[in-house]
């Protein structure tokens, strides 16, 4: 009798998500198992770390949102785009830390304003933000956001955007 070849599973997106939901499980469990302890019978060492990104999202938004603690925003308008009466938005993200500090390395600009000095304005300007720290049950957390920075020149024509920041 000649031999014939297996069949082929076909490939599906539905199996294709299965299996890299159970290599996802397989690889918590593995790491899961590894913090247990070595695995002689001794206690577990206690450890502080930093929470990573996984456990903060999975732990849940906070219960009160960061608010900028600043009297006034610290964005300096260019002055040659302030002289041609050019206006944009930016987009910032912001990591701001438990104590309300903006973490200036992890600043980046998510949406620009399509004018490299508006968006690097922003970027300046972010190192000054100070916050009143998130807070989750009570405790300051770290979190990122989204942060709007509106460049507008009182002389010029309202952006079409704009309908939505003025009351009616």
């Amino acid at each position: 009798m000649p031999l014939r070849p297996l069949p082929m599973p076909t490939f599906t997106p539905a199996r294709a998500v299965r299996g890299m939901l159970l290599v996802t499980w397989i690889a918590l469990a593995i790491v899961a198992f590894a913090r247990c302890g070595s695995g002689d019978g001794a206690a577990p060492r206690e450890e502080r770390r930093a929470p990573d990104v996984l456990t903060q999202v999975l732990s849940g938004a906070p219960d009160e949102l960061p608010a900028m603690a600043n009297a006034q925003p610290p964005f300096r308008y260019p002055v040659a785009l302030y002289a041609q009466r050019v206006q944009g938005n930016v987009t910032l993200r912001l990591y701001v830390d438990s104590t309300g500090v903006v973490v200036p390395d992890s600043t980046q600009v998510a949406e620009s304003s399509g004018h490299v000095a508006l968006d690097s304005a922003a970027l300046l300007g972010a190192r000054d933000l100070r916050f009143t720290p998130a807070r989750r049950r009570g405790s300051a957390i770290a979190v990122s956001l989204l942060y709007p920075v509106y460049f507008r020149h009182p002389e010029a024509q309202p952006l079409p955007e704009d309908s939505l920041l003025t009351p009616r």
